[in-house]
C-alpha cells in the first residue's frame, strides 16, 4: 500500500485536471477524474493500467471486470471496450497510469528467454492481484517525470523490467502467444493492425485475412473469439469513435465527420452512431460538452 500511495502522489503532481494526459514518455499516459463517469466506448491499446486511487469497470461485450488499487488491468491486444469510472471525487480523485506495451521489446524478451509457447486459457482482457514489484517499477517510471533529463536513458530500462514482470506473471502465456508468429492471437493482432490502419476505407475481409496469414473463415472465427465482434463491427467502432472525436475536439459537423471516417450515407452514420453511443451525433456531443468528465474513457 505504501508504493500505491507513492504512485498516487506522483500522478497527482503531474496531472492537475480531469482527463487523459500524454507525457514525455510516449508509452506512458496519466489519467485523472474528479467524479464518476458514464460508460464510454473507446479502443484500448494493448496496455497495462494501474489505478493508484479510485476504481473502474471495463466491459468487452457482456464480459466485465472491475479493478482498483488492489487489482491491475492488462489489455493484451487493441480492444473496443466500454469504460466506466466507479469511484472518484474532488477530494479523492481517480488516478491511473497507463503503460502501452512495446511489442518489439516484448518479442526480444521472449526470444532471449527461449522456450515454447504454453498451452491453456489466454484471456486478452483480465485483472490480476496487485504485484508489489510491478507497482514499484511503474512508480519509478512515473517518477522520471520529475527528472526528465533521465528519461531517455532510464525509461527504456524500466519499461523492459515491467514487460519482464508481466511475462513472468500469471499473464505470461497470453503475451507469449501474441508475440509468437503463427499463433492465432498473433494473427488476430496483425488483423487488428491492418483494420486500424485503413479503418476509413472499404474493408475486404480477404485482404485483411491475407495480411494476417489466415483464411477468411479462420480470421472471422478467431477474431470474434478474441474481440467478441466481427472484423466489420470492429471497423465500425473505430469509425464511430473517430467521428465522435472529430466532432468533440475539432468542431466538425455530423455530416463532415461521418464522411471523413468513410460513411457515404448520413442516415446510416446517424443510425449506427446512436446505436453505439445511445444518442444521435449532435445530442451526444452536446451532452458530453455539458459534462466534460464523461469524456474519460481510459
Amino acid at each position: 500500500m505504501e508504493k500505491i500511495a507513492e504512485l498516487a502522489q506522483v500522478i497527482d503532481r503531474h496531472i492537475a485536471k480531469s482527463g487523459i494526459s500524454p507525457t514525455a514518455m510516449p508509452r506512458l499516459s496519466l489519467i485523472r477524474a474528479a467524479q464518476p463517469s458514464i460508460p464510454t466506448p473507446a479502443v484500448y491499446e494493448a496496455s497495462l493500467c494501474l489505478i493508484a486511487q479510485g476504481s473502474k469497470r471495463v466491459s468487452l461485450g457482456e464480459h466485465s471486470v472491475v479493478y482498483d488499487a488492489s487489482r491491475y488491468l492488462l489489455v493484451s491486444v487493441d480492444l473496443p471496450l466500454v469504460g466506466h469510472i466507479l469511484e472518484a471525487s474532488a477530494q479523492t480523485p481517480y488516478l491511473c497510469c497507463k503503460i502501452d506495451l512495446d511489442q518489439a521489446a516484448l518479442a526480444e524478451l521472449i526470444a532471449a528467454q527461449g522456450g515454447g509457447v504454453p498451452h491453456g486459457d489466454r484471456p486478452v482482457l483480465a485483472v490480476y492481484p496487485s504485484d508489489p514489484d510491478l507497482i514499484d517499477a511503474a512508480c519509478r517510471l512515473v517518477k522520471l517525470l520529475d527528472r526528465q533529463e533521465s528519461i531517455a536513458t532510464l525509461a527504456p530500462l524500466i519499461e523492459r523490467e515491467i514487460l519482464y514482470r508481466l511475462l513472468t506473471g500469471p499473464h505470461g502465456a497470453v503475451l507469449r502467444h501474441i508475440a509468437t508468429a503463427g499463433s492465432h492471437l498473433n494473427q488476430v493482432t496483425r488483423a487488428i493492425a491492418a483494420i486500424r490502419k485503413r479503418y476509413d476505407t472499404q474493408l475486404r475481409i480477404e485482404d485483411v485475412a491475407a495480411e494476417a496469414g489466415m483464411s477468411a473463415s479462420s480470421l472471422h472465427a478467431h477474431f470474434k473469439a478474441v474481440t467478441r465482434m466481427t472484423p466489420l463491427d470492429y471497423q465500425k467502432q473505430l469509425r464511430l469513435q473517430e467521428a465522435r472525436r472529430l466532432m468533440l475536439t475539432d468542431g466538425a459537423s455530423a455530416g463532415s465527420a461521418g464522411f471523413a471516417v468513410g460513411y457515404e450515407s448520413p442516415s446510416q452514420f446517424s443510425r449506427e452512431y446512436r446505436r453505439l453511443f445511445g444518442a444521435p451525433p449532435r445530442q451526444d456531443i452536446e451532452r458530453m460538452q455539458a459534462a466534460p468528465v464523461t469524456r474519460i474513457a481510459l
